[in-house]
């Protein structure tokens, strides 16, 4: 028999499993009792979820851990599958084909990545995944979350796979710090949190990130943005145009600063600096920096100011922080203002002009007391264009606004929209129906475009419906 990946030593005395029995059917909803056929599929599901558990614990017990990281996933597989069918023997447990395969490769998921949670890792329609305590797992797909048949054996199996991803950045959850923010290899977002604050059971995000970055062509395809708004930020980008990227939670800011930055040139120094590193640029000469929590004992904290105070000292010709949340933001203006045009930050806000009051009173938790009027021109001078994107009520991502900031008229800073996404009505599938226009307002960059030697559409900031005139 295959036995390349077992433990040299003789494993210890096993207690004999418990057998498995048919788990109890859940209760079901008031409005409406499960069928026959949905009791006898959760069952059979309960089944196979108790007997991957008896055999993951075989397989920690006969297989050399330490071995099996750089092994081919094929000859795993049949290891694996060797220790199954002995198990099942073991314990007297008779499963037909498909559940014998299906018991395998959860067991290799389990294995060699995060258990249940590997194929909706692998489904590329799948963009978030919300695990509501061990029984209960939400997706999104296409805008819309529906519930997976995906659960964990317990809490104690959902803990397992909680630190494995934490563990693996270098960052830990415990009970005195039961949240924690962590990103797996491929740049996905993860949020734990565990109790006490969760109150029923382990709460986990994950917010997936494609293998390959959207770029600006693609995002163009999903209707994110028209042609016209593409190219003018790539005439905002190229000349080295500072942008803020505005929006709520998963609307789409990290997605956008990423195809943003693609028209950064290649001969360019860009530094980077993010609370969990999740962007993907396409560069050649990017340095990548992470905040850091503190230890256990409180100590060694490095956070984003830290950051971003260093990298002025690293010869960056741009500066990308991933997102502002508090003080680091005055250092960023300041940045912005001393000869690192071209840098792009994100911010979450409703609307562009929210935005810019959230920099204000971020730049009062950088503990300077500066009068209103001074941060206002500070944020004035450092900022010139702020994008806004949104999640409509259909789950679709889109740009809804860009604008230009102009300068300021007494104590206020003064904006002006180019571009805006005109809500028209809604579809009978649900989907929000509308279009991209310009608002018929020149640049007021124009001028900075044409001594760049770039040059835009004539009609690039004529409305959609003047041009049909």
């Amino acid at each position: 028999m295959f036995k390349k990946y077992r433990t040299t030593q003789t494993p210890p005395a096993r207690p004999q499993p418990e057998p498995v029995t048919p788990a109890v059917a859940m209760k079901p909803p008031a409005a409406r009792r499960p069928t026959s056929e949905e009791q006898a599929d959760a069952r059979r599901r309960r089944r196979l979820l108790d007997l991957r558990v008896t055999i993951h614990q075989r397989l920690l017990e006969s297989l050399n851990l330490g071995a099996i990281e750089d092994a081919p996933i094929a000859d795993l597989r049949q290891e694996i599958a060797a220790i199954s069918r002995e198990t099942l023997t073991d314990i007297g447990v008779v499963v037909n084909a498909q559940e014998f395969e299906s018991l395998v490769n959860a067991l290799v998921d389990e294995v060699t990545g995060l258990g249940p949670l590997e194929p909706l890792l692998k489904d590329p329609t799948v963009t978030d995944i919300l695990v509501n305590t061990h029984e209960q797992c939400f997706v999104e797909r296409f805008g819309r979350l529906e519930l997976t048949e995906v659960q964990f054996k317990d809490e104690r199996h959902l803990m397992r796979v909680i630190d494995k991803i934490v563990s693996a950045v270098g960052r830990r959850v415990d009970e005195s710090q039961p949240w924690v923010d962590a990103r797996l290899k491929d740049g996905s977002r993860v949020n734990a949190m565990i109790p006490p604050c969760a109150v029923d059971g382990p709460l986990l995000s994950i917010r997936k990130f494609s293998r390959t970055p959207f770029d600006i062509e693609k995002l163009i395809e999903f209707g994110t943005l028209s042609g016209h708004m593409a190219q003018y930020l790539q005439a905002v980008v190229s000349t080295r145009l500072n942008v803020l990227v505005s929006g709520g939670t998963g609307s789409g800011k990290t997605t956008n600063l990423n195809a943003l930055s693609a028209f950064i040139a290649n001969n360019e120094r860009i530094v980077t600096i993010e609370d969990t590193a999740e962007l993907q640029l396409q560069q050649m000469h990017v340095g990548r920096m992470e905040s850091r929590p503190p230890n256990i004992e409180g100590k060694g904290e490095i956070n984003q100011r830290d950051l971003l105070r260093n990298a002025l000292r690293m010869r960056p010709d741009r500066i990308i922080v991933g997102e502002v949340r508090g003080g680091e933001v005055l250092d960023m203006l300041q940045a912005m203002n001393t000869g690192h045009d071209g840098s792009m930050t994100t911010i979450h806000a409703n609307n562009p002009r929210d935005a810019l009051g959230r920099v204000e009173n971020m730049v009062s938790m950088s503990g300077i007391d500066m009068p209103m009027k001074a941060v206002r021109t500070q944020i004035a001078a450092a900022i010139q264009v702020v994008v806004q994107v949104s999640r409509l009520s259909d789950g679709a991502r889109r740009m809804v606004s860009i604008q230009e900031i102009t300068g300021m008229d007494g104590d206020i800073v003064t904006m002006q929209e180019i571009f805006r996404f005109d809500q028209q009505t809604i579809g009978d599938d649900g989907s929000v129906i509308g279009e991209f226009t310009a608002t018929g307002i020149r640049s007021h960059f124009a001028e900075r475009f044409a001594r760049w030697g770039i040059k835009l559409p004539q009609d690039i900031f004529i409305p959609a419906g003047r041009k049909a005139g």
